[in-house]
Formats: structure tokens, C-alpha cells, sequence
């Protein structure tokens, strides 16, 4: 699948009238299985990515040339579009952001997102207009291209403005972002609230509201378009090695045992990978 046919399958899968689960995938086998469960597009994590290389989960924890090989090794492995997790698109300024649309689309992406945080901890969210600027920059380059997804961090930065949060969004939507995405969100009426406000532009939600989970037919019901998961899936894997590591130590050799067959992972992966 080229390029461009990935991001034509990935903008059509926002434009069809229904919500889908985009799972954040971290590496070739759970790239291929997420494929193989029938899901039609993957996101990759840069939390997993931080953590597989032995790196604390931060902005910029991995090279805007290691997130780009990640999630396009997740695009050939699954045959599906990718939408790339490129944080803050590894820098301050806004041709930082239009250099990983460009690197983005010859990396074979289908999407990539770009977030308003910044590397000082002293000021998590990039100033108002400093933030609108970095995403009018990247969607000049990314329009008819690539989707670009463009977020904001408030809720994650102990920043709880809905306020705030709608006048960046809507301000993203208005400069070319294609998708639209605060993460952590409080609740449905959070959630009812961005989706009318960025419309018609379709909005993301991580999971769900962040005061608990609903089904995939509520936030249907919502509004939201795509439903991601972020390093939920790889933490709940890790979750499991603990789990059978703590069994291990204790003497549980039949711990190690159980899991899925080698074999019915080596199946899943395409023919023609290199």
C-alpha cells in the first residue's frame, strides 16, 4: 500500500458517519494482531516506544526519526494506515512541525499527531498563539497529503479549562487540522461539548471520558469520530510479564506457559516484508 492509499483509507474511515477504535500498537507482532482482530487502522505510542528502548516516558524521550521507523514499521506489518504519535513534532518552532509532516509522509504514514505541549516543565502548554502557529505550519505542508491530527494537552498538564481546551481546538480546526483531540477529557458532557464546538471536524477521545469507560456506541452517540487507546494496551501486556514474572521467582515454572504460540504470530505477518 502506498503512501498516498493509506491516507486516502485513513481520512475516508473519518468521513464514513460512524465512530471505529483505533488501537495504539508498539511493535510488529502487536501490529499484526491488532490486523489480524479486523481493526482498520493503528496509531503507534510514544510511551511504548520510550519504554521498549529503556527510556522514561517524556516529550522527545525518542528521535523524531525512531517514532517515524516505529510506527511506519507498524504500517508494513499490518497493511494498515498508521497514524504516527509525533508528540510536540520534536521542536519549539513551527517548520520543527512542518519537517515531521514532510518526514512523516515519506515515512508512509497516513497520519500524524501534533500536540501544544513544550519541553520546559516550568510551562507544559505552549502559549496560545505560539500553538496555533506550530499547527497552521504543519497543515500548509500536511493538506491533501497526510491527516493531521492536532491536540491539546490541558487535561494532562493540570490544566482543567474546557474553555481553554475548545478555543485551541476550534482555533486548530480553523488553521487546517483535519482531526481534533484533547486527551482525558472529564466527561460525557466534556466530551458533547468539543464535538459541537470543532464540528464538523471529527474529534478523537482516548478511551473514553475520563470518568469511565463507555461503550463504543455512546461515544457514537457523542460525537467522537476515533477512539484511541495510548499505551493502554502495551501497559496491560507489561502488566502480564509482571505478573508472570512474580510467579517465575517463586519457583512457577508452568507461569511461562499458556500464552500465544510463536507460530501463530509468524503467520500473521505479510510475505513480502524485507
Amino acid at each position: 500500500m502506498t503512501q498516498r492509499e493509506a491516507y486516502d483509507r485513513f481520512r475516508a474511515l473519518h468521513e464514513r458517519g460512524r465512530a471505529f477504535i483505533m488501537p495504539n500498537a508498539w511493535d510488529a507482532a502487536s501490529a499484526a494482531i491488532f490486523a489480524d482482530a479486523g481493526f482498520e487502522a493503528l496509531g503507534s505510542t510514544s510511551l511504548a516506544i520510550a519504554f521498549s528502548l529503556g527510556r522514561v516516558d517524556g516529550l522527545r524521550a525518542v528521535s523524531r526519526e525512531e517514532a517515524i521507523a516505529n510506527a511506519g514499521l507498524l504500517a508494513r506489518v499490518s497493511e494498515l494506515p498508521v497514524n504516527g504519535d509525533l508528540e510536540d513534532g520534536f521542536g519549539e518552532a513551527p517548520e520543527d512541525c512542518e519537517l515531521t509532516v514532510e518526514a512523516a509522509v515519506a515515512g508512509g504514514l497516513a497520519g500524524l499527531g501534533i500536540e501544544d505541549t513544550t519541553a520546559d516543565p516550568l510551562r507544559p502548554i505552549h502559549d496560545f498563539d505560539d500553538a496555533v502557529a506550530r499547527v497552521a505550519a504543519a497543515a500548509k505542508r500536511a493538506k491533501g497529503r497526510i491527516v493531521l491530527t492536532a491536540r491539546t494537552d490541558n487535561f494532562l498538564h493540570g490544566r482543567p479549562d474546557l474553555d481553554d481546551t475548545i478555543r485551541r481546538l476550534t482555533a486548530f480546526a480553523d488553521v487546517g487540522a483535519d482531526v481534533l483531540y484533547a486527551p482525558a477529557l472529564p466527561d460525557q458532557d466534556a466530551v458533547r461539548a468539543v464535538v459541537r464546538a470543532v464540528a464538523p471536524k471529527p474529534l478523537n477521545v482516548l478511551l473514553g471520558p475520563f470518568d469511565g469507560f463507555i461503550p463504543l456506541a455512546e461515544l457514537d452517540a457523542l460525537g467522537a469520530v476515533r477512539i484511541s487507546i495510548g499505551g493502554a494496551a502495551y501497559l496491560r501486556a507489561m502488566g502480564e510479564v509482571k505478573t508472570t514474572a512474580a510467579k517465575l521467582a517463586n519457583g512457577d515454572l508452568s507461569a511461562a506457559s499458556g500464552g500465544i504460540r510463536s507460530g501463530d504470530i509468524s503467520r500473521l505477518f505479510p510475505t513480502n516484508m524485507d
